[in-house]
Formats: structure tokens, C-alpha cells, sequence
């Protein structure tokens, strides 16, 4: 995110790194979510602040799993009250949940796979700040049929671009920059902070 806001001229901080721990992410939207981050990051510090929210959304899964996205196996596993996949306890979070989606996924045809990654990013200049900024990203893709690339984290090794022929595991990260729903959101963003203090 840094990288992306170079021409701000702003500093980001982590929030951990100014002694805020994370925050709930009670809602069922990317926007909630965001927002309720940024406040609660300006209210730990008194500072401005920016957030993002962002998952992968699959059309036959009706969302899901959305915002849910980091918590995709967990959740099953808990409504299910026992582990799904064989093996799964020894897997990272991110690798339980894309081969979880993948096993969701399994019986789905080609033409009913398509996916798009959102994020959301939003950024307040204090906690209470009736008018924030937001940025809205989409990555319009399908969901792959096997895992493929070593780049990136999460759901980018199942999540296929078929524009580029690859999926976001399969992109550098200068590629992934200029196609994906974080710099979308980014760009939408800096246009309007750009306007809001030219």
C-alpha cells in the first residue's frame, strides 16, 4: 500500500507497530468492515488512518466466501464441528482455504467459475469523520481447477485471470499491481483525495 501511494507523500504506519491491536470485523460488507478498521486505528492513535477489506467473492457460492475470506475453512469447520479435509490440521490457514474452496468448488463447470476479488479501502481523518474517503477495487477472474504460481498469499494460486492467461500466484508483483482490485481501490482513493485536498 505504501508503494502505491507513493505521489501522497504520506508515511503509513502500521497499527501494530503504534501498540493498536486488530480490530472485530462484525459486518457482511467490505465497506463495514473497512471503515470500522480505520476508525478504530485513528481512535487507537489519534491520528488519520486507512484501512482495507478485501476477499475473493464466487458467484456459485453465492459470495462466499467474501468477507469471510481468511476465515473460509474455519468456519465450515466450525459449523461442521470437526475437520473437513483430510490432514487439514497441518496446513496454513491460506492453504486450508483455498483447498477448501477448490473442494467446494470440484463439480462446478467451467462456466459457472467466475470469482472477482473486492477490496474496499478507506481512510478517515479522525475516528469520528462524518465524510470518508473510499476507494472500490474489483479483479474480475474464475476460480482454477488446480493451484498454479509461488507469488502472493491467500486465494491468488486458484484465482485465474483469463485476460492475462495466469493466475495471480503466476503474476510479479509489478503485474499484480497494475491489474489488481487493491490498486483499483488504491486509485480510486488517491483521485478523490487528490480532489478533496488540491
Amino acid at each position: 500500500m505504501q508503494r502505491l501511494l507513493e505521489g501522497l507523500g504520506v508515511r503509513l504506519r502500521a497499527q501494530a507497530a503504534l501498540g493498536v491491536v486488530p480490530c472485530a470485523e462484525p459486518f457482511s460488507s467490505f465497506l463495514e468492515n473497512a471503515l470500522e478498521k480505520a476508525r478504530h486505528a485513528s481512535r487507537g492513535t489519534g491520528l488519520p488512518a486507512i484501512a482495507d477489506d478485501s476477499g475473493l467473492v464466487v458467484d456459485a457460492l453465492g459470495g462466499a466466501p467474501g468477507v469471510r475470506s481468511a476465515r473460509f475453512y474455519d468456519d465450515a469447520v466450525a459449523q461442521a464441528g470437526g475437520l473437513l479435509l483430510p490432514g487439514s490440521e497441518n496446513l496454513s490457514v491460506d492453504t486450508a482455504n483455498w483447498q477448501w474452496l477448490l473442494h467446494r468448488m470440484q463439480d462446478v463447470p467451467e462456466t459457472d467459475r467466475s470469482a472477482r476479488f473486492v477490496s474496499v479501502i478507506a481512510f478517515v481523518r479522525h475516528a469520528d469523520d462524518p465524510m470518508p474517503i473510499v476507494g472500490c477495487g474489483l479483479w474480475p477472474g474464475r476460480v482454477a481447477r488446480a493451484a498454479a504460481g509461488s507469488h502472493g498469499f491467500g486465494y491468488d494460486c486458484v484465482f485465474y485471470d483469463p485476460r492475462l492467461g495466469r493466475t495471480a500466484a503466476e503474476l510479479s508483483p509489478l503485474e499484480k499491481n497494475a491489474v489488481s482490485h487493491r490498486a483499483e481501490a488504491i486509485r480510486q482513493f488517491v483521485a478523490v483525495y487528490g480532489h478533496a485536498y488540491s
